[in-house]
């Protein structure tokens, strides 16, 4: 990966964090972000060399990437909507992926009344090195769940939700049995609402990924992430065929089908328009996703670059081009922005599903 960015022993004295600070980011990460590389069997063919910072025996030190640009500003969580919303999903003990993942965009998504809920805990038993979703041992699966997320959508004026998982590699199912329960429990409950699923890869079992297509939610899908030969860094308990093959299969479904990557995590343009052709050529997936890669922590994945708005709307040139239905491209687009939107667009056009 190149290393434009200075590091802060170049550019400035080393930044000491507090002890307090430094806790609190263990608590959520014990593990070290990123996976065991040990677990990638074969040749390395991504280093991060250029962008290792030595924080032992001395004070903690970090990345310096400049200031975010103008582009990337976000507006701040606030206004009764937003407040009614958290209020709602608190007093249920929901988890939103807004919260979990720092969302930029959950002060505007909120105070819209829209919002990512998270099912099968906080706590992932993966470890990719851009997410800042708490990884560890799960606790036991609240098989009460899918009953509360559907009591809690029924209150709620949406036309459409997005429910996303951590990755569960712990239950024999991988939590296949939970996402369909839940998704034909807010069918019940809420039937004038369209329901989009963000689901892991199942292991690529495909009876796992059968019960969940089975429950028929009106989207589905599942994040490639990032281009191929990043994945043993960013995705080190993924495989990229293996994302294009549970895509495939929600294809095959019947199902519109839905997928994302970053920007800015240390690709190269070439790569994203043979990522956009792979996904496409093999897939023929709906909607296409793509935003610009925020280092939640100091534990996480350096930012490369920015990429400019000027180079989103290329990236979404080249999809449409290629065949996408939709294709959602900027600096602070994520899997689920806008999701109502692009759900209201892909009913109103012919082909719809």
């Amino acid at each position: 990966m190149s290393d434009p960015c200075p590091t802060s022993r170049d550019a400035a004295p080393p930044v000491a964090l507090a002890p307090a600070a430094i806790a609190r980011t263990l608590e959520r990460h014990p593990r070290p972000l990123g996976g065991d590389t040990a677990r990638n069997v074969g040749p390395a063919i991504f280093s991060l060399s250029g962008s290792v910072i030595n924080n032992l025996g001395g004070a903690t030190q970090q990345r310096v990437v400049g200031r975010k640009p103008d582009w990337l500003r976000a507006r701040m969580p606030g206004g009764q909507a937003y407040l009614a919303l958290k209020d709602l999903i608190d007093e249920h003990g929901l988890h939103t992926v807004c919260q979990e993942a720092s969302c930029p965009n959950m002060g505007e998504c909120w105070s819209r009344g829209s919002a990512t809920i998270m099912i099968l805990g906080d706590t992932c038993t993966r470890s990719c090195g851009f997410c800042n979703v708490k990884t560890g041992k799960p606790g036991p699966v609240d098989l009460d769940e899918p009953r509360r997320v559907a009591d809690v959508l029924a209150k709620v004026s949406l036309k459409h939700v997005v429910i996303t998982s951590v990755d569960r590699d712990d239950l024999p199912d991988g939590g296949a049995a939970i996402w369909a329960e839940t998704i034909q429990r807010v069918h019940e409950s809420c039937p004038g609402m369209s329901v989009e699923v963000l689901t892991g890869d199942f292991k690529g079992i495909e009876r796992d990924i059968e019960t969940v297509c089975r429950s028929r939610p009106e989207i589905i899908s599942h994040n490639m992430e990032t281009v191929l030969r990043m994945h043993p860094a960013v995705r080190p308990q993924a495989k990229y065929q293996r994302s294009l093959d549970v895509l495939r299969q929600f294809k095959a479904s019947g199902l519109v089908t839905k997928t994302g990557f970053m920007a800015g995590i240390g690709e190269r343009d070439d790569e994203v328009l043979e990522l956009i052709a792979d996904i496409q050529g093999t897939t023929a997936v709906d909607v296409l996703t793509v935003g610009q890669y925020l280092q939640p922590t100091r534990n996480h994945l350096p930012i490369d670059r920015w990429v400019t708005p000027d180079q989103f709307a290329s990236y979404k040139r080249s999809a449409l081009a290629a065949g996408f239905r939709v294709c959602e491209s900027g600096p602070l687009v994520r899997s689920s922005y806008r999701a109502d939107e692009q759900a209201a667009l892909l009913a109103a056009r012919p082909g719809a599903q």
